[in-house]
């Protein structure tokens, strides 16, 4: 029951979070990635995951780390992102990683091309009067990667190997 929870609430309920501070803000919390990696050191110890498991899951946090801070290093994306980044990679493991890095892809280009066009336009009179909005529509702005990364996380879990860990116990 508790590695559902996590799985099937825990997890979804700080992407969430992660992705609507990173649209509102264009930040991300440091104690929202580390809740998500404290939520991942919970979710081994109710499944008992192995120790050469761990081991795996922890090599792909660390390499989407690396990967996450080699995008910040060239610009492409924030450092919030990056640490998002490599907490959903400790979650899915090497396993899920390719695929929910092109998810993340596919759904940051089409974020980024949305709001692209969207701040072709002017804000409604309504929408200008909201300090977030306004951020984001401003051309000068960056692109809230997180609400990309986190999309792709929830779209890919139900299919991932910790869905199909947690509904089995």
């Amino acid at each position: 029951m508790g590695a559902e929870i996590l799985v099937m609430v825990v997890l979804p309920l700080l992407l969430a979070l992660a992705g609507g501070w990173d649209l509102a803000s264009f930040t991300i919390p440091n104690l929202l990635t580390a809740a998500l990696a404290a939520a991942f050191v919970l979710f081994a110890a109710v499944t008992a995951l192995s120790l050469p498991a761990i081991a795996w899951h922890l090599a792909a946090g660390l390499a989407g780390l690396a990967l996450g801070f080699t995008l910040f290093t060239l610009g492409y994306i924030g450092g919030g992102d990056a640490k998002l980044f490599a907490a959903i990679t400790l979650w899915l493991g090497f396993s899920d990683l390719a695929a929910y890095a092109l998810a993340a892809s596919l759904l940051g280009g089409l974020l980024t091309v949305v709001i692209l066009v969207l701040r072709q336009y002017p804000l409604p009179a309504r929408a200008a009067r909201q300090a977030w909005l306004l951020r984001l529509h401003a051309e000068k702005s960056g692109i809230p990667y997180g609400v990309a990364l986190a999309a792709g996380a929830l779209l890919l879990l139900p299919h991932t190997e910790i869905f199909r860990l947690a509904a089995r116990l």
